[in-house]
């Protein structure tokens, strides 16, 4: 025993153990992060209960979100009576009833003694609706223009759906298109007019001018203006009568139906078109419903947007600083300071970061931008508030020491030989590090950039302060000119976690919310790092022959 103990193997069997272990509970918190995200997107089942409350009765419709038992006496500690022989624990249910505008609360508890009998009828239908959420109950009508439409209700409803959806597309198209377009060029001739001011040569030539392109802009304007309100009236022609949970018919204009599911009518293979219908409208949609509905596109834009920006500029900063420390600063007490300050940076906390962030780059250079460029927007900042650039330079400064590192220790595994190599076949020490060390070194810059990429993409807190917002009117890249507005706001899959997890007012609907977001964050890190990695192995392989 003494002898194997001496030989090391117990250390080895240890270490292998302790990364088993981490290896299965990271395995383990995804796929409880992704069974509890992607089952949210699953037609559940709908029930009907017929329900005995004190000797009222009544009709609850809806879905089975949850159980738990509960002590009778917290029940009757609480006013509730019970007759003799009713067990101490008793198991209580929490229903999703959705139709919040006729229900106080669209989430409710059901005791499982109140319970008088529980059905599953096919005709029973969600309905997802632009505002307030689901609707259940029966769909007994299609009206179009008040009338009602014969033939098969099914088929009736997926060709309005199809209709609807159509002109809600066009809809939303003509107001990101040509009118937002109308109204950002609009705010460009009166920052024009306001500069022109400013400058002293608002002529009255000048004055014609803008005014005769105003007036040009206004026209066009008016007709696409037209040609919305035309829209919307045609979305609104067709109405879906639905008998709710009450026994009362209940109308619901299709302009803001947005699908219409029987779950307890779907066969296996229904369901699961459905769920990967709902999943991919869940990653191209807009939030809604205070990011409680519908889908989160802008927050996976913004945050790829934002790590690949934070990429440019880390990389280059990185690089040169490494070359520096490495190739050309002496062994002195600067080299040595500037070497323990990297060191140092890399165990600030984020949120320093974030403060720092807020107060140089938005505060003081982009204020200071404001004034040399943007004095005619004022006292409204242009590029004085929070935005995509300062989160990406933000998050650069925080990612940068990992880069400097790891090019640090992949510029020392390059051989002193090649380098004297290449100078002594003339070539300058530029020459030598632009064609030999740094393509060598490249695989080692990537591995500094893929642990970089890892950390921005989850980081949170600083983009509190200098950039990620709830919700963003617009996506910083646009048609309009310069088609790259790094100064806007955006959405961030972590910041879209914390929000929906903590700030929502509906904490049961956005439960299912944050496992979901949760693991497309997930997700869109690991491609993001499998990208970066795959390139650093073609880099490897490409270079391996100088490596040898």
């Amino acid at each position: 025993m003494k002898k194997w103990i001496n030989s090391g193997s117990p250390w080895i069997w240890l270490t292998g153990g302790a990364v088993s272990l981490s290896l299965v509970a990271v395995v383990g918190l995804l796929v409880l992060i992704g069974w509890r995200g992607l089952v949210y997107f699953w037609p559940h089942t709908i029930y009907q209960w017929q329900l005995d409350e004190n000797g009222q009765q009544s009709l609850l419709i809806g879905e089975l979100n949850d159980s738990e038992p509960v002590p009778t006496a917290r029940l009757e500690a609480a006013g509730r009576q019970f007759p003799e022989g009713t067990p101490e624990v008793l198991e209580r249910y929490l229903v999703k009833t959705g139709n919040r505008e006729f229900v106080p609360l669209d989430f409710r508890w059901v005791l499982e003694t109140d319970i008088q009998g529980r059905e599953t009828p096919k005709e029973l239908a969600v309905i997802e609706r632009t505002t307030n959420g689901n609707f259940y109950g029966t769909v007994t009508q299609v009206l179009e223009q008040g009338q009602v439409v014969a033939g098969n209700l099914h088929d009736q409803l997926e060709a309005r759906l199809a209709r609807v959806q159509d002109l809600n597309d066009r809809t939303r198209d003509l107001q990101k298109g040509d009118i937002g377009r109308i109204n950002y060029q609009l705010e460009k001739l009166r920052l024009k007019e306001r500069r022109l001011e400013l400058d002293g040569a608002l002529t009255e030539a000048a004055k014609q001018e803008l005014a005769q392109a105003r007036q040009a802009l206004n026209d066009e304007y008016h007709v696409h203006e037209k040609e919305l309100f035309d829209l919307r009236a045609q979305a609104e022609r067709d109405t879906l009568v639905v008998k709710d949970m009450r026994g009362v018919e209940v109308s619901i204009p299709m302009s803001q139906v947005l699908d219409v599911a029987w779950p307890n009518d779907m066969n296996l293979l229904q369901k699961i078109g459905h769920w990967f219908h709902q999943i991919g409208k869940f990653v191209s949609d807009d939030p809604r419903e205070a990011n409680t509905e519908g889908g989160v596109f802008p927050a996976i834009f913004g945050t790829v947007f934002m790590v690949l920006l934070m990429t440019v500029i880390v990389t280059p900063l990185g690089v040169v600083a490494a070359v520096y420390l490495h190739e050309y600063a002496g062994k002195n007490a600067l080299t040595k300071i500037i070497r323990i300050a990297v060191i140092n940076l890399a165990g600030v906390p984020s949120i320093v970061y974030g403060v720092f962030g807020l107060g140089f780059f938005v505060y003081v250079l982009g204020g200071s931008i404001d004034k040399l460029f943007y004095p005619e927007a004022l006292p409204s900042p242009t590029f004085g508030s929070p935005g995509v650039i300062w989160s990406a330079l933000t998050l650069a400064i925080l990612t940068l020491p990992v880069v400097i590192v790891s090019t640090e220790e992949g510029l020392a595994r390059i051989p002193s030989a090649v380098r004297h190599g290449s100078l002594a076949l003339g070539a300058t020490k530029a020459e030598t590090l632009w064609r030999i060390v740094l393509p060598m070194a490249s695989p080692a810059i990537m591995t500094g950039l893929i642990l970089a990429i890892a950390r921005a993409a989850g980081e949170v807190a600083p983009l509190m302060l200098v950039g990620a917002v709830k919700l963003a009117p617009t996506l910083p890249v646009d048609g309009n000119f310069p088609y790259f507005h790094v100064e806007r706001k955006f959405m961030h899959l972590g910041f879209h976690i914390f929000d929906v997890g903590f700030q929502s007012p509906n904490v049961e609907a956005a439960r299912p919310l944050v496992y979901a977001t949760s693991f497309l964050l997930v997700t869109v890190i690991v491609g993001l790092n499998l990208t970066a990695i795959s390139i650093r192995n073609h880099l490897r392989e490409k270079y391996r022959a100088l490596d040898n």
